[in-house]
């Protein structure tokens, strides 16, 4: 019976400190002031979004991606977890192409967090 009920706390404790894209999305935005790069040309990306936050006395890095929509001035937001370098290296090549530095800085880091869309 004990180890009936130990499982079923570990299991709601777990439920309890998961969080869903948007709200790890606002967590952090709400923990540091991010550097944005617009993307006034592109047909996809509207802007990018780079974010460090320390949790736990250690950086993770993040890029916050707003797609275009279609017939809309809104865009869809995506959050990623990637490398310290990656803004660096998305600031150099995003003038030239902001999809191409998308998909070569930033894509690469897809499966991280799971809150990206799929694009094959």
């Amino acid at each position: 019976m004990k180890s009936i009920l130990l499982i079923f706390i570990l299991l709601l404790s777990v439920k309890v400190n998961s969080q869903s894209c948007e709200e790890l999305m606002e967590y952090v935005k709400s923990k540091s002031y991010g550097s944005t790069y617009s993307s006034y040309t592109s047909d996809a990306i509207q802007k990018v979004t780079f974010y460090d936050v320390v949790i736990d006395y250690k950086t993770h890095y993040f890029a916050i991606v707003c797609f275009k929509r279609k017939y809309s001035y809104d865009c869809s937001e995506y959050i990623y977890q990637v490398g310290y370098n990656t803004k660096f290296n998305y600031s150099l090549d995003y003038l030239d192409s902001a999809g191409k530095a998308f998909w070569e800085h930033i894509q690469p880091y897809n499966d991280n967090l799971g809150c990206a869309p799929n694009f094959n």
